[in-house]
């Protein structure tokens, strides 16, 4: 399967195929709404993930991902197709189905490009080859992957993961979630990080259908949405008080990370370097590995780790995001708070 995106840990592939798989999800939330907590607060207490989980999303509208020798001159890749004929679009099959029935050899297409909604025609002329008419574009309307849970509010339910945004692998453009999940996954095997190439984690979760969670928001922090049912691996259950940016210094920390099917561990990392931020962003502090055990397993830092949170003077104090591609055992991670704001504005 092919990365979600070039920078950053992205989701680690999948051990199983995904050809004309359907992404299942569904379910009542379990957890009971609660009033967000500044992430301020020294008594706030988040619950460490850690843990491995499978993510799989719908996005809103089909994704143009590559156009054909004969593509609607209209469209153009990255395009987000909402609808034909003021028809909506939810899927690749509704999108054909759509096509199909038109009349005439041009249709009306709301097309969401750049952010803003606009309307197109576009030609749908007939294939001889079997009398079908067609867009002559590839779409995209779903993508799952493998990444790694940062946090669990207990207050809320609500949850926090990856640390980066879900993007395309042939546009990068952020994915719109429509509907989503994670679900528990196991890690069957990792390719090692080195210099120029980044290693990755290989799990699998697709066939057996354990979600755990749903999935409603997919930004530049990471992925967010309500869990269903706590994760029966995780390190601290009883939870962790929040560390603010101005807890963090250099020096010792951990990580959590699963990188094999024996499930979470915590590693020994140094924070080498803190920035001073004063708005959000994905690279707030540089990691570097000292763990010799998850240096002999991975390298260090790979794809699919992304979401691992880190551990500093018994506080939750951020997530690994990005790995440097000359030096896998080093990396960036983002400020705790900055995934809060997110998750807390979602249970607001």
């Amino acid at each position: 399967m092919k990365k979600w995106g070039r920078r950053g840990l992205c989701l680690a592939a999948l051990a199983v195929a995904m050809a004309g798989m359907t992404l299942p999800w569904g379910g009542a939330l379990s957890w009971q709404a609660a009033q967000p907590v500044s992430a301020k607060s020294e008594t706030r207490m988040l619950i460490p993930g850690g843990v491995a989980v499978g993510v799989a999303l719908h996005t809103k509208g089909v994704l143009v991902v590559a156009r054909g020798k004969q593509g609607a001159s209209a469209l153009r890749v990255g395009d987000v197709i909402l609808t034909v004929e003021e028809e909506p679009v939810e899927s690749a099959k509704d999108l054909a189905e759509l096509v199909g029935a038109a009349q005439t050899d041009e249709v009306t297409l709301g097309v969401l490009r750049g952010g803003k909604r606009t309307v197109l025609e576009a030609a749908v002329p007939v294939d001889q080859s079997d009398g079908q008419r067609r867009l002559g574009v590839w779409v995209r309307d779903s993508t799952a992957g493998v990444g790694t849970l940062s946090y669990i509010d207990p207050a809320s339910g609500a949850y926090g993961a990856l640390g980066h945004a879900i993007v395309d692998a042939d546009t990068g453009d952020i994915l719109d979630v429509r509907d989503g999940a994670i679900l528990n996954a196991q890690v069957v095997g990792v390719t090692r990080g080195q210099s120029g190439k980044a290693g990755e984690l290989r799990g699998s979760f697709l066939r057996e259908n354990d979600q755990i969670g749903t999935l409603s928001h997919n930004s530049g922090y990471g992925i967010y949405g309500q869990m269903e049912r706590t994760p029966e691996t995780l390190l601290y259950p009883q939870g962790l008080p929040v560390g603010t940016r101005s807890d963090v210094h250099t020096g010792p920390a951990t990580i959590i990370a699963t990188v094999d099917g024996d499930g979470p561990r915590e590693y020994a990392i140094e924070i080498v370097r803190c920035f001073a931020q004063k708005a959000p962003g994905p690279k707030g502090m540089v990691l570097r590995v000292t763990d010799e055990a998850l240096l002999d397993a991975t390298g260090g830092i790979v794809q699919g780790m992304s979401g691992s949170p880190i551990l500093q003077d018994g506080r939750i104090v951020g997530a690994v995001t990005h790995v440097y591609l000359s030096d896998s055992t080093q990396g960036y991670g983002m400020y705790i708070e900055w995934m809060l704001e997110q998750s807390d504005g979602l249970s607001a």
